[in-house]
């Protein structure tokens, strides 16, 4: 397939300061096949290749800014993202989470048994970075059916309440150990200079070929990811109304389609704080609170401190958010 050629070989062809002119002339088959479960996959793959190819195009490490997206890429990227009921742009979703395969189809999602499909960089630093991540979102799924589990009983038996806060505490201790794990394979230095670049967000972009006009779109970041935000959806974690709570319902909108219906599911549920043991509740803000701080302390080491753009890839002035977050958390202890 043209699109498979394509991204095997970006990470080489992103090296080559003729990548843009070449960009221009490629002819990539637009998808016209019907959505169905089973193209569904290689739907989102396509995305996958495309929306690399695109942030590829606008990022290109070295070559100087653009404000433009040839329509060579532009038009399959409308198409693919329309098709997937999201913007026209690489995401979280694309950008890791149908970014991956196992290496042993029997083993288990988790570190040392899956690998990425596409990257922008032929570091392995890039991989470990997403794959991270990968095995994160595999962990959390244990949180989000005993979230389920609990629905299914009606949210009213306070021993299955306090079960399923006790299930999600331990289990948010699992996703922090992983991601601690983040400077085992990952250098800051090559983070920040060789593929942090490519995930940054695009600023007044003209999408050439198709009716947008020039639009500003998010970057690639981890508040893409629905896991942190159906634990807040759950646990009724209220944050004060600012330019920061209208940012995080934004990113809701890169999220996959039944991401965002599974959070609106749980904005609606019935608050579990009546029928919490306050120690029990307590632990988990407390686990929640400390996965950000280590989050937070990766953000200072990989990005603040070696940047004045306080802005991350998501435009933000992400440092001061994420201690927000964190304080907002522990306040709501019982």
């Amino acid at each position: 397939m043209v699109l498979d050629d394509l991204g095997a070989r970006l990470p080489e062809r992103l090296l080559d300061p003729a990548f843009r002119e070449d960009a221009e002339k490629w002819s990539i088959p637009e998808w016209n096949d019907p959505v169905t479960p089973n193209t569904l996959p290689l739907l989102r793959l396509y995305y996958v290749r495309v929306g690399f190819l695109a942030s590829g195009y606008v990022n290109q490490v070295g070559a100087p800014p653009t404000n433009r997206l040839p329509a060579s890429l532009a038009r399959p990227l409308c198409r693919v993202c329309e098709l997937l009921a999201r913007p026209p742009m690489l995401s979280y979703d694309g950008y890791a989470l149908y970014n991956w395969y196992r290496i042993d189809p029997r083993g288990p999602i988790a570190l040392g048994n899956i690998d990425t499909i596409q990257n922008f960089v032929s570091l392995y630093d890039e991989h470990w970075f997403i794959l991270v991540h990968i095995e994160i979102e595999a962990l959390a799924a244990r949180s989000l059916a005993a979230i389920l589990a609990l629905e299914s009983s009606g949210w009213t038996d306070r021993a299955c309440v306090n079960t399923t806060i006790q299930t999600i505490t331990q289990n948010v201790h699992e996703m922090t150990a992983v991601l601690r794990r983040i400077p085992e394979r990952m250098s800051p230095d090559l983070y920040f200079k060789e593929f942090r670049p490519y995930i940054r967000f695009f600023e007044d972009v003209h999408y050439e070929g198709v009716t947008h006009p020039a639009v500003s779109y998010r970057g690639e970041t981890g508040a893409q990811s629905t896991v942190i935000p159906a634990l807040v959806a759950f646990f009724k974690i209220p944050h004060e109304p600012s330019a920061l709570t209208r940012h995080v319902a934004d990113m809701r909108t890169y999220m996959p389609h039944s991401h965002r219906q599974l959070l609106e599911r749980l904005d609606r549920a019935p608050d579990p704080r009546p029928l919490a043991e306050p120690a029990t509740f307590n632990a988990a803000m407390e686990a929640i609170a400390e996965f950000r701080s280590v989050h937070h302390g990766w953000a200072r080491q990989y990005i603040a401190d070696r940047v004045d753009d306080p802005r991350g890839t998501g435009g933000t002035p992400f440092m001061s958010w994420l201690q927000q977050l964190i304080d907002e958390t522990l306040a709501h202890r019982l």
